[in-house]
């Protein structure tokens, strides 16, 4: 199955995959945000609907996964749908089968794949495999498109009243090198039509975002910015996002321990930021953010959690053709 590219038309997302942010078009992200804020009135007042009733998803993580996971889970229950889960330890993986063996098995069970894996490339191997809708929950350093979907819904509904993400300044933070969340949420902003945002990159050296990365940014004219120091990339900002250092995506333990606390987000660093810069952050944290921090009204990653929720909701309903637009 192509790559098809994601219009304000809905017939273009029925029956398609979401392997990467680059298939979204400007308009296609307002569609999806729209479904999004209509998913999240029918949570708020009815729970959820019908609509995926008798439709199957298949839940497919190869790594371990609690939001995303359970979001797409969450997702596809309310709308009546049902769930079958598959990792690592209990699939015919551990016999030797492929991922695309794996992929067409399930196609035969489920109408829709949601697929983590470790390796780069492999939600774009699994959607050639089928013909039903594959959709990208992480592929290794590679993208993890709706974590940037709902990421980018976030930043614009804490904004709402202030022209969303226009003009804003956003502060990508921590291992911007393994960090698959900020490599799709840079393209996604990129590619988003948005006008006026800047991107500041804060990293120590050894974990600065990828080349290709910040030139498919360039491609759009985004104005990019490196920095090594936190308070000076916080100076103006609207937005800081924070990603933790990704211990298993090292390849010596000794280069870990160099970086892993070499940002602590606390009291006196929020004391730093912007009145009105918002927090947020992918989860899980593994001391990057203290929980002193979690009591600040800008610290918005619990509600960029649930969000996570609505954004799914619209993703399944879309490619399922029952969005209802």
């Amino acid at each position: 199955m192509d790559e098809n590219s994601l219009t304000a038309d809905p017939s273009t997302w029925n029956g398609s995959n979401f392997v990467s942010v680059k298939q979204l078009t400007p308009e296609g992200l307002q569609l999806l945000f729209s479904v999004a804020k209509d998913m999240k009135a029918l949570v708020r007042s009815e729970g959820g609907d019908e609509r995926l009733k008798h439709r199957v998803l298949a839940n497919v993580f190869y790594e371990a996964s609690t939001r995303t996971s359970c979001s797409f889970q969450a997702a596809m229950l309310r709308l009546g749908g049902k769930v079958v889960c598959v990792n690592e330890s209990s699939s015919s993986v551990k016999k030797g089968e492929t991922l695309g063996d794996t992929i067409r098995c399930l196609e035969c069970y489920a109408d829709v794949t949601v697929l983590r894996h470790p390796v780069k490339g492999s939600a774009a191997e699994a959607a050639s495999a089928t013909q039903k809708p594959v959709l990208n929950a992480g592929d290794g350093v590679g993208e993890h498109p709706s974590q940037a979907l709902l990421d980018t819904f976030t930043i614009e509904d804490e904004f709402s009243s202030t022209g969303g993400l226009q003009n804003k300044i956003v502060v990508l933070l921590g291992d911007l090198k393994h960090g698959r969340t900020v490599h799709s949420l840079a393209k996604l902003i990129a590619r988003s039509g948005i006008s006026g945002v800047t991107l500041r990159y804060c990293s120590p050296d050894i974990l600065r975002m990828p080349e290709d990365v910040k030139e498919e940014v360039a491609k759009y004219g985004l104005q990019q910015e490196e920095f090594t120091n936190l308070k000076a990339a916080l100076n103006g900002a609207d937005c800081l996002y924070v990603t933790r250092v990704q211990k298993e995506r090292f390849a010596s333990e000794a280069d870990y321990e160099a970086v892993k606390s070499i940002y602590i987000v606390d009291k006196e660093v929020m004391k730093a930021a912007p009145e009105k810069c918002i927090i947020l952050h992918p989860l899980p944290r593994v001391g990057e953010i203290k929980e002193e921090v979690d009591s600040d009204p800008r610290a918005a990653y619990f509600r960029q959690m649930e969000n996570g929720m609505f954004v799914r909701m619209a993703l399944l309903a879309l490619v399922l053709g029952k969005s209802g637009k």
